[in-house]
């Protein structure tokens, strides 16, 4: 490894003209500058430009408004009255009869179900439990309140 050159007496050490460089860089850093500028003068209350008509629904009256959304609730509930028209001039009515009939028979089923498990249960022996020893049976009521955006839950007897 070869040592560095000694600088000569009356000639400038590069070493140490790179390190004030730097330290001047840092200085001007580190020193306090302003980050932003708030404007004082006041904003005029009424400006020369006149208003503009926003993007969305135009402003109208309280009826307008109403009759307006009574006016989409029912185009939107009308929609499948008309497929429905359209499907029976369209399809054949046997399909038309299994389209319109499965339904009908799945709910059929799926009463059936129900009553079968139904009769199942109330035919089925009630479970009791038999204990030996001692028994200790905890009675209190516990009252649960959660609150706030983040949860936070607090119990109390």
């Amino acid at each position: 490894m070869q040592l560095p050159e000694q600088p000569v007496a009356g000639q400038p050490d590069p070493v140490m003209d790179r390190a004030r460089e730097i330290a001047a860089a840092v200085n001007e850093v580190l020193a306090e500058k302003p980050t932003s500028y708030r404007d004082p003068t006041p904003l005029p209350a009424v400006g020369p430009t006149p208003p503009v008509q926003q993007p969305g629904q135009p402003a109208m009256s309280q009826w307008a408004t109403d009759a307006s959304g009574v006016l989409k609730a029912v185009s939107v509930a009308s929609l499948p009255i008309g497929v429905g028209v359209w499907l029976v001039g369209q399809v054949d009515p046997l399909t038309l009869g299994i389209i319109l009939g499965s339904p009908v028979a799945v709910a059929l089923a799926v009463a059936r179900l129900v009553v079968k498990v139904k009769d199942a249960n109330q035919a089925a022996q009630p479970v009791t439990n038999h204990f030996h020893g001692t028994v200790h049976q905890d009675t209190r009521t516990v009252t649960s309140t959660t609150r706030g955006v983040i949860a936070n839950t607090r119990n109390s007897n």
